[in-house]
């Protein structure tokens, strides 16, 4: 015989606010400018080059589609193009670079087009995400801390 609980919703609760948590809590933001960034790389095929540009385009896609829009003007916490983000994957110490948008590898920076770049970008100081890795294994990203790009405190 199945025994079943019914669960009774106080009075005048909205049943999708029991489960929905605020874009500033959960998931990604990417700015308008990061949004047209990413689908740059994508059109441009700036992955081409990488060790699976077939998971890393998956990635950026899916990014695109699952972020929602940050407010304007960005918080000085969330990961854009030209930021300086110290990281932590999966045990390891942590390490930093400048993200950004271009295509081509630069000393001391994180490619937007990499698995790690695409990951970080739109996320927010301490939010934790998994990492893909290039042999399909899973780790978990740290973002520890975040510095604004240098024009972000002019605007």
């Amino acid at each position: 015989m199945p025994i079943t609980n019914f669960v009774q919703l106080p009075s005048g609760s909205d049943l999708r606010s029991l489960f929905e948590r605020s874009a500033a809590e959960t998931g990604f933001l990417l700015t308008v400018e990061a949004r047209a960034g990413i689908e740059r790389l994508l059109r441009i095929r700036a992955g081409r080059h990488a060790p699976n540009p077939p998971l890393l385009n998956g990635l950026l896609r899916h990014k695109l589609r699952i972020s929602r829009g940050a407010p304007e003007p960005a918080s000085p916490e969330l990961v854009v193009a030209g930021c300086h983000v110290t990281y932590m994957i999966s045990g390891e110490g942590s390490r930093s670079g400048v993200l950004t948008m271009s295509s081509a590898p630069i000393p001391g920076h994180i490619l937007v087009a990499s698995l790690l770049g695409g990951t970080l970008i739109g996320m927010r100081k301490l939010q934790k995400a998994p990492l893909l890795r290039e042999d399909g294994q899973i780790d978990t990203l740290v973002v520890l801390d975040v510095s604004p790009p240098p024009d972000h405190d002019a605007a």
